[in-house]
């Protein structure tokens, strides 16, 4: 009898671990990702009390997008009138602007907001959310494994466009203690840590992103800096990784939790994202050089290979 009731119990336990082996998209958010992150469950169940911002192309938002979702892009709150190169391309709007373009898309301080990327994208996700706290907005967090974990839960798409009700929104303080300019990153390249989160690649100077210096193609990396590239923070199933392992990624590359830190990439998408994922695991001291390589080499500022 001993053995049967042995058995049973070790059947039962092997049915239960397959059981939750096979729960699509189950993912569950540590608690110090907790005012970052939600998870798709948690979304699903929250959707029609939340403000719900999908960061990714106009293309991608009219192909489908989560019911009740607001497309932002990160070129809708920065300055796109300037070109590439040019000092002031691709920076997040100032203050009167960036309340103005937050009211037009009726976002609003007393908003529960979640923003949602295809994983796959340059952590765009993290790009808009920094120019949301940049606004003062407190109730701001991400959908961990984005789109990807929303259709793996069989979360609603629908390619309906959410109609906007703008806003008076004014933002009371803007914090610009997120935000590294092209002097900064000059009087600290002694003496903080920059990290550059685009891919190997483009820090080897084997590729960019189509940054120029004096008229050249600029391939390489600003002085001195370490490569981090931010999708080396992600799990194969585009959900973040944990604070333990991201820790441990910064502890391989000699980066303590004290230091002063400066990320960059192409133009504060990618090193946007990188610099609220740092702040996360408890690197207090992270600005993102919103002008990044393009405004470095744009504006004749050495670089190396």
């Amino acid at each position: 009898m001993k053995k049967l009731y042995a058995l049973l119990m070790i059947v039962t336990a092997i049915f239960v671990l397959t059981g939750c082996n096979n729960q699509k998209g189950t993912t569950t958010i540590e608690a110090g990702m907790k005012d970052y992150y939600v998870d798709a469950s948690w979304l699903k169940d929250n959707l029609e009390e939340v403000t719900l911002i999908d960061a990714r192309s106009d293309k991608e938002y009219k192909a489908g997008h989560i019911e009740g979702a607001v497309n932002i892009t990160w070129q809708a709150l920065s300055n796109m009138a300037v070109k590439q190169g040019e000092e002031g391309w691709g920076v997040v709007l100032g203050k009167d602007a960036l309340s103005s373009k937050l009211a037009s898309f009726g976002i609003d301080k007393d908003q529960k907001i979640i923003i949602y990327n295809d994983p796959k994208g340059l952590g765009e996700e993290g790009r808009v959310y920094w120019m949301l706290k940049i606004a003062g907005l407190d109730d701001v967090k991400m959908l961990n494994g984005g789109i990807t974990q929303w259709n793996k839960n069989d979360g609603k798409i629908t390619t309906e466009e959410t109609k906007i009700t703008a806003s008076d929104f004014k933002i009371d303080k803007y914090d610009d203690s997120r935000i590294a300019t092209t002097d900064q990153v000059k009087a600290k390249l002694k003496t903080a840590v920059l990290l550059d989160t685009r891919s190997i690649e483009e820090y080897t100077g084997a590729t960019n992103h189509g940054e120029n210096y004096k008229g050249e193609k600029a391939l390489g990396r600003i002085p001195g800096a370490i490569s981090l590239p931010y999708s080396n923070l992600y799990k194969p199933n585009g959900t973040l990784k944990s604070i333990k392992e991201i820790v441990a990624i910064m502890d391989k590359l000699g980066v303590e939790k004290d230091d002063e830190i400066i990320t960059y990439c192409t133009v504060g998408i990618r090193s946007g994202f990188t610099a609220e994922i740092l702040k996360m695991s408890g690197y207090k001291n992270v600005k993102n050089y919103n002008g990044s390589f393009s405004e470095w080499a744009g504006l004749g500022n050495e670089y190396e290979k």
